[in-house]
C-alpha cells in the first residue's frame, strides 16, 4: 500500500509530543491499516473532483425525520445532494469517520455505516497527525476539537478538493477557516474547500 509523502518525507506513524485524546490516534497504525480500503491513497483516475465526507453528513442522511426546522432542512438538503449530485464526485471517508459513525444507538450506527459502504477510506499517515497537531497548536481549532482538526488534516494531506460537512461550529466556520487555510499552507498542503451540501449543488439547485 502506498502513502502520500510531503516535504517532511515521512511515511511511518510518528506522533507529536502529547498524544491525541481520541482513542483512534492512540491505536497501532498497523491495526488501522487492516481496516483501510485498497484505494486509501487518493489518485486521480476519473478527472472528477474529490469530496471527503465528514461524519455529520451521514448523520443527517440516515437520521429519522426531525421535528426541528433547521435539522429537517439539513436532512432534506443532504438527501437531495446524495441522490442527485454525489455521482459527479469521487467520494472518500476515513477510519475516523467510520469510528465516529459507529458510536451511539446500534440501529442508527448501522444505518450510517451502511450508507458509507463501498466508499474508499483515506489512510491515516504520519502527516495527518502532524497537521492535526499544528492546527490545534496554532489555534485554528480549539484543543477540545482534535477530531474535527483530524478531519481537516485527512482531507488536506490527501489533497481532497472538498470537505463536506454540517459541522459549522468548528469545521465550516467562517472565522476559523482563514486560520485553517493559513496553517495548512504553512505545512505545505492546500486546504480543501470546506462546505455544506447546500453549497455543493452547483447550478442544479438554483435552476427553475
Amino acid at each position: 500500500m502506498g502513502s502520500i509523502t510531503n516535504e517532511h518525507n515521512q511515511t511511518d506513524a510518528q506522533y507529536p509530543e502529547g498524544r491525541f485524546a481520541y482513542p483512534l490516534w492512540n491505536c497501532d497504525l498497523n491495526v488501522l491499516k487492516k481496516r483501510i480500503h485498497p484505494s486509501s491513497v487518493f489518485v486521480t483516475i476519473t478527472g472528477m473532483k474529490s469530496v471527503y465526507i465528514e461524519t455529520s453528513i451521514f448523520s443527517y442522511l440516515t437520521a429519522r425525520p426531525s421535528a426541528n426546522v433547521v435539522s429537517a432542512a439539513r436532512q432534506r438538503l443532504t438527501f437531495d445532494w446524495w441522490e442527485k449530485c454525489r455521482s459527479r464526485f469521487e467520494l472518500f471517508v476515513s477510519p475516523l469517520v467510520e469510528a465516529e459513525a459507529s458510536r451511539g444507538d446500534p440501529n442508527a450506527a448501522e444505518r450510517r455505516l451502511t450508507a458509507m459502504e463501498g466508499i474508499p477510506s483515506l489512510e491515516i499517515v504520519s502527516q495527518v497527525s502532524e497537521l492535526t497537531f499544528l492546527l490545534l497548536k496554532e489555534g485554528a481549532l480549539p484543543q477540545k476539537a482534535e477530531d474535527d482538526a483530524a478531519h481537516v488534516s485527512l482531507a488536506a494531506v490527501h489533497r481532497m478538493d472538498y470537505l463536506l460537512t454540517w459541522n459549522c461550529r468548528h469545521i465550516d466556520n467562517a472565522e476559523m477557516k482563514p486560520v485553517i487555510r493559513k496553517v495548512c499552507a504553512s505545512y505545505g498542503v492546500d486546504c480543501p474547500e470546506i462546505c455544506t451540501p447546500e453549497e455543493l449543488f452547483g447550478d442544479y439547485f438554483y435552476e427553475g
